[in-house]
């Protein structure tokens, strides 16, 4: 914790390592009430920077400096320096070997920074700067060395000793202890180092590569657990599978093993070989796990897995980097997830996610671009701008380049810079070479922050048969950046006829006309795109696929949405227009209630969707995407001044609408496949996804209208389901229902049975914590007194006060800032336990200036309190004095 104001870093003041370090050499000895890390370090200058001896500044914290020396000789206090966040000493040549030994509490580590205690179980996360609370070491991704690590501990309670690379040796020592040496072959920085100590049980399984390699796969977790796996473990092989088949990537060590950890502040960490999860990332099965924990489950392995290439065998130069490897990994996961399940809905799924929470992070005080310029603490650059929008980058690219010269590029990625922590320009530089093109202005994605607006306007000549399109891109202001270039958007497109026909595309200066989809590329601050031999006026189909991360703006009309939601060829622009629609009568239902009009649907968004329902040939997921109206997340960041209260008075008000005029074919389709989910089991595939979606949308909608038999129906697939979907989905109607009675008797049985079940748990706090029932905040805190609910535990804080601050807005923004005074009493308690955690927190508060003058006022002050409340971690600071700023 510091008091002082953290130090800015910057990309610009980038300079490569005095020194190197070719072989690390780590011991641990583990005990309960401490642990000893004896380190030797085989270091030297780095031969790039010339012959001189620089002192050597060695990164470290929170360490207790037990002995120290330099080539065997033994260091005094007078031959080196010390503070409390480094360690200086002065080399005498160009070649040097230093040992040390430290001591270090994992046992009283709540930050869960370095190495820590979960359950009893030693694990680590040193991304991106937990090494340092480790041993004293030149904690950056650009120094990279091979590791050696031997785990000493008492046997009973620790048998498994697990880290990076394979297993070379093990024995037995006396008083009961054990130990183990692994060894990993190949370099990596500080931060993909792992070590895991437990009493764990294995599932095993095996892998042949594409070579005809065997590699052993297993998953570690604590025995309760041990039926939870096997999702996982297929979802890795398919991983492997994919990687060989998609990219040419092949595994390179003769063990991969995953271990999950019940208290984790990421999602998942990829470290070389053992890759660290947050058990709500690994474990699943039919009885505790939803349909999406089982999608997410998939595609987190994946991710972590696609990493042993892109981020592992190719790892970033400098933190500035991180989307290097993040942007391109979502990316790849992504694909997968495509190939695995529906592509367009995967796609629609995405956009609405990077709609309703990255475009808001680019509207808002944090915004960044893809590679920021400065940072104070790295931990609040895994953003969803670094991440998600990083993957649309590269997206882009293949867009532009078409999917067989992405792969030209991503090989010759990789083979250039095996071995090698790189940049951003580097990737693109790949690309560039493989495919002969100029890539120079398309990098303005990763230096220029904020969301780009694409106005498009048209016209149509009946006599020439030409038709034009007029785009027009611009990007607003973001933090130190007032001035923006034009950027490279790919833009996807096609023409519709008045019969719904696709129309072939001829563009100036072509002796005839292509294909019916065309990828045009808009690089000019103004630009027209003129199609020659069009013989009626067209309605467009832009940016198909979402071929760019931009808000797009084309004069459509209602009927002219419907006509694109029923003939468009492109399955995600179907989507598109049924959202579009939804957001022009909601936005008209807004404006009534704010005027105190009573509200008036319009009767055309209920006539599509049911004309969506109706069609029995498009894909139950594809339905369930059209039927969900826009969140009030999404109308929230598309609103000049977000008005909580009318905005959800509107949504509800159109969804009781849909519910009554619908009724009849929602209550159709929820019969039928209710009917087949009771008689035939569980099956985690695509196709089961998809019906289960749309059984559960249907009865949330069904619920809305009070009767008596949808009650009947929802008690009985919560009480007769075999599954955690349909349970969990009739829990949340039931919890976001007036039936007072069902709903407490609901919670309290399902609580009795899943009490042991930590996982399940969250679920039933999230459920809870997220209804938009009044009287949020008190349930909130009455949550927080469960027995169940742990502070210290992030996946516990996401559930309850992450769900309370993130979806449900109209709880917690009540006009008396209730909501706003909880979540900062939170935050200021949270900075001295995780800092990570409470920064991400912070999230809706720093949105501020979207909401009324009066919110406005209300949430600044807590702000304005955190930042006053005494000694902030720089994760904390760093926020808030932004979002203040």
């Amino acid at each position: 914790m510091r008091t002082e104001q953290p130090k800015m870093i910057y990309l610009k003041d980038y300079k490569a390592p005095d020194y190197l370090i070719d072989e690390t050499h780590l011991t641990f000895e583990l005990h309960d009430d401490h642990t000893l890390v004896h380190a030797q370090l085989v270091m030297r200058r780095n031969p790039a920077l010339g012959s001189d001896l620089p002192p050597l500044e060695l990164d470290g914290q929170e360490l207790e400096l037990l002995s120290l020396a330099l080539n065997d000789r033994a260091l005094g206090e007078a031959d080196y320096q010390l503070t409390d966040s480094h360690l200086t000493l002065h080399p005498d040549s160009a070649s040097f070997v230093i040992d040390s030994s430290v001591r270090i509490h994992p046992e009283t580590n709540t930050a869960l920074e370095g190495l820590y205690k979960s359950s009893g179980m030693f694990c680590t996360q040193c991304e991106a700067e937990g090494f340092r609370k480790i041993t004293y070491y030149l904690d950056r991704p650009d120094v990279m060395s091979k590791f050696t690590t031997t785990l000493s501990a008492e046997q009973h309670s620790y048998p498994v000793l697990l880290s990076n690379g394979n297993p070379i040796a093990s024995g037995s020592e006396e008083d009961g202890r054990h130990w183990a040496t692994w060894e990993d072959p190949f370099m990596k920085p500080a931060y993909l180092f792992a070590l895991v100590a437990g009493d764990l049980w294995c599932v095993e399984d095996s892998f042949t590569t594409m070579t005809e390699r065997e590699v052993a796969l297993r998953i570690y977790v604590e025995p309760e657990n041990i039926d939870k796996c096997q999702h996982a473990m297929d979802s890795l092989k398919k991983s492997m599978r994919w990687d060989e088949q998609t990219y040419g990537r092949e595994y390179d060590l003769d063990i991969f093993m995953i271990v999950a950890v019940n208290d984790f502040n990421m999602g998942a960490m990829e470290n070389k070989g053992l890759n660290i999860f947050n058990s709500s990332a690994v474990l699943a099965k039919a009885e505790t796990a939803t349909d999406a924990a089982h999608q997410r489950v998939e595609a987190i392995v994946a991710h972590e897995y696609f990493h042993n290439w892109s981020g592992n065998r190719v790892t970033c130069r400098d933190w500035f980097q991180l989307s290097l490897k993040e942007g391109f990994t979502v990316f790849r996961d992504s694909q997968f997830s495509a190939d695995m399940n529906s592509p367009t809905v995967k796609r629609i799924e995405d956009v609405a996610y990077l709609r309703t929470h990255q475009f808001a992070e680019d509207a808002g005080p944090l915004a960044h671009s893809v590679r920021p310029d400065a940072f104070i603490e790295i931990s609040n650059f895994y953003t969803l701008t670094v991440y998600e929008k990083g993957s649309e980058v590269v997206r882009m690219i293949q867009t532009l380049l078409g999917a067989e010269g992405f792969r030209k590029g991503s090989d010759l990625y990789f083979e250039r810079h095996d071995g090698q922590a790189v940049t951003c320009d580097d990737f693109i530089k790949a690309m560039e070479d493989a495919n002969g093109v100029d890539l120079t202005q398309f990098k303005r994605w990763y230096s220029q922050a904020g969301t780009p607006r694409l106005q498009v306007s048209e016209a149509y000549d009946a006599d020439a048969q030409r038709y034009t399109l007029t785009f027009k891109q611009s990007c607003p202001a973001t933090p130190g950046q007032t001035e923006k270039l034009p950027f490279v958007i790919p833009v996807e497109l096609g023409l519709i006829g008045a019969q719904g026909q696709a129309l072939p595309l001829q563009l100036e200066g072509e002796a005839a006309a292509g294909a019916d989809t065309r990828v045009i590329s808009i690089d000019q601050a103004e630009q027209q795109v003129v199609f020659f031999g069009v013989a009626e006026q067209p309605l467009p189909s832009l940016l198909r696929s979402f071929s760019a991360p931009v808000k797009l703006s084309f004069p459509y009309s209602r009927d002219q949405l419907m006509f694109l939601m029923q003939h468009d060829s492109d399955g995600f622009n179907r989507w598109e227009a049924s959202q579009q629609l939804a957001v022009q009568v909601l936005e008209e239902l807004v404006g009534q209630q704010q005027r105190g009009e009573p509200m008036v649907m319009d009767q055309r968004l209920i006539s599509a969707l049911e004309t969506v329902l109706a069609d029995e040939m498009l894909d139950p997921a594809m339905v369930s995407e059209m039927l969900s109206l826009p969140g009030e997340g999404y109308l929230t960041e598309i609103a000049e001044v977000a008005d909580v209260d009318a905005i959800h008075a509107a949504r509800e008000f159109a969804r009781e609408a849909l519910a009554q005029a619908l009724y009849a074919p929602l209550w159709q389709r929820y019969q039928a496949y209710r009917e087949v989910s009771r008689n035939s089991p569980y099956v985690a595939e695509a196709e089961h996804f998809a019906r289960r979606r749309l059984q559960n949308i249907a009865l949330s909608y069904l619920m809305l209208t009070g009767k008596e038999q949808v009650l009947e129906a929802c008690l009985e697939q919560f009480e007769h389901c075999d599954n955690m979907t349909e349970r969990m989905a009739a829990l949340a109607v039931l919890v976001n229902s007036t039936h007072t009675e069902a709903r407490a008797k609901a919670l309290a049985s399902f609580a009795e049975f899943f009490k042991d079940n930590a996982l399940v748990m969250d679920q039933w706090f999230s459920v809870q914590a997220a209804s938009t029932m009044p009287g949020g905040l008190a349930r909130v805190e009455e949550l927080m007194q469960h027995p169940a609910f742990n502070l210290k535990n992030p996946n516990k804080v996401r559930a309850v006060i992450g769900a309370f601050g993130g979806q449900n807005a109209i709880n917690f923004h009540q006009l008396d800032g209730s909501g706003y005074r909880f979540l900062a009493d939170q935050v200021i308690t949270l900075n001295a336990l995780n800092p990570q955690i409470a920064s991400r927190l912070l999230s809706p508060l720093t949105r501020w200036r979207k909401y009324s003058p009066e919110r406005q006022a209300l949430m600044k002050a807590e702000l304005e309190r955190i930042l006053a409340s005494g000694e902030l971690s720089s994760d904390v600071y760093e926020v808030v004095s932004k979002s203040l700023a």
